[in-house]
């Protein structure tokens, strides 16, 4: 759950940056890209998470 807390606060933090980007701020641009990198690492570690939970709960039945 950590991990989920952590994605959706890097989604917030990243908005005002989108907002920029969007108006054609380029280092907003930047930011935009590494922080969807970032977002993109988490969403992969919750993903794994996920695959080992779903991997012991069929080895408990």
């Amino acid at each position: 759950m950590e991990i989920y807390e952590q994605l959706c606060a890097k989604v917030r933090e990243v908005e005002d940056d989108m907002r920029k980007a969007v108006g054609g701020n380029k280092a907003a641009g930047t930011r935009v890209r590494k922080s969807m990198q970032e977002i993109k690492d988490l969403a992969q570690q919750i993903r794994s998470k996920v695959l080992e939970m779903r991997g012991t709960e069929g080895d408990a039945e």
